[in-house]
């Protein structure tokens, strides 16, 4: 009896050290960790209503955008800002892990440089952010200054911005480790979206890197408005048409991971969305022409409604690159864009590489979440 009785307390001993472990290791998870393997980010553009999102197939959203006055604090300029953000955080009665994440920039968005130059403006950059937490119940700070030291679309810039980037991300850091602490130790994120080639020359990657959860790659719009020829906008690998210096996903995320940035801080971005191009040169069925006019956006949606194999659009694949396109030839239309097949291989390559995860934009664009549910299979399941 007193052997039974010896054994029946060890097992109670080793019940509850197993136990003791298993928290352990939960609480061990890193900042900002997924509960899958790979994390999925999807933005979402303000609007009233909201498109219908499915709370269970992402780990964040990144509202987009909050925008900065030229005193460089951050500003909510839809009048629909404190109802789009309380539908999000709402979401997580669906999703208790759900992260919602307030983005700040955009493309065209100004006076990054005025706010990261001195010492005082990032302390109140970064007060701004932990104000804006507070106020709205958010998961953390998410960064598109589109670009350090460029004039982008036409915004300020300077050469000091290179430096002056990772110290404001430095001080936001540690304003939300401050603001944290007074919440029981919780941890805010903050991220930044980012493209890649000539375009991060004015960054410092690695030491910017230190201060992030993790880094959302724009790895699309390598051909637009501003290119002067035809090509795949989100091209996973060069195509054999491509020159040299064209971009492509995965030469990307060589560029970061040779810089120093952590395989699992990286994010691959993804678009709902195509580039349509017009008076196109027929050579090659439209890729890597000459162009006579940029021609639209069009979405996820209005692609399968108006173009993929309707009103004279021909479907191709380019294995090499790993992407869709479309060409018309009675109009001389092109268009890259991305679909489901893509996507899929875009998520093989993901896991492959062992990579955080995925991001796209936008959840608008793709309404009935096709290309979302892609991910969340590929990625989750």
């Amino acid at each position: 009896m007193a052997m039974q009785k010896l054994i029946r307390t060890g097992r109670k001993a080793l019940a509850w050290l197993v136990f003791a472990m298993l928290a352990g290791a939960a609480q061990a998870q890193p900042a900002g960790a997924p509960a899958h393997p790979y994390r999925i980010v999807g933005y979402v553009a303000d609007a009233r209503p909201l498109p219908p999102i499915s709370a269970n197939k992402l780990d964040v959203i990144n509202y987009a955008f909050a925008t900065l006055d030229p005193k460089g604090d951050i500003v909510l300029q839809s009048p629909n800002a404190a109802e789009s953000l309380a539908a999000l955080t709402a979401l997580r009665k669906i999703n208790p892990q759900l992260k919602i994440v307030v983005s700040v920039g955009g493309w065209g968005a100004d006076h990054f440089s005025e706010a990261a130059l001195t010492d005082a403006s990032r302390t109140r950059f970064a007060d701004d952010g932990a104000q804006l937490i507070e106020k709205y119940d958010l998961d953390g700070i998410d960064i598109d200054w589109e670009y350090p030291t460029l004039p982008g679309d036409n915004i300020s810039h300077r050469p000091e911005d290179k430096r002056n980037f990772s110290l404001m991300l430095e001080a936001l850091r540690a304003r939300l480790d401050k603001l944290g602490a007074t919440h029981g130790g919780r941890h805010y994120l903050l991220t930044i979206a980012a493209a890649d080639s000539e375009f991060v020359a004015g960054i410092e990657i690695e030491r910017v890197s230190r201060s992030l959860d993790w880094i959302n790659l724009m790895t699309y719009d390598f051909h637009n408005g501003l290119t002067p020829t035809t090509g795949h906008h989100a091209g996973l690998h060069p195509s054999a048409l491509d020159p040299a210096n064209d971009r492509a996903a995965d030469k990307a995320v060589k560029q970061f991971l040779d810089a120093g940035v952590p395989a699992k801080k990286l994010n691959l971005g993804v678009p709902f969305y195509g580039r349509a191009f017009t008076d196109v040169t027929a050579t090659h069925n439209g890729l890597q022409q000459k162009y006579g006019r940029f021609l639209s956006a069009p979405t996820w949606d209005e692609l399968k409604a108006n173009f993929i194999g309707k009103n004279g659009y021909v479907r191709f694949w380019d294995a090499r690159a790993q992407v869709p396109y479309l060409w018309n030839a009675s109009t001389r239309t092109f268009v890259t864009y991305e679909d489901p097949q893509s996507l899929k291989l875009k998520m093989d390559y993901v896991k492959r590489h062992k990579l955080g995860g995925a991001m796209y934009w936008e959840q608008g664009l793709d309404k009935q979440e096709e290309l979302l549910d892609v991910m969340d299979k590929a990625l989750r399941h």
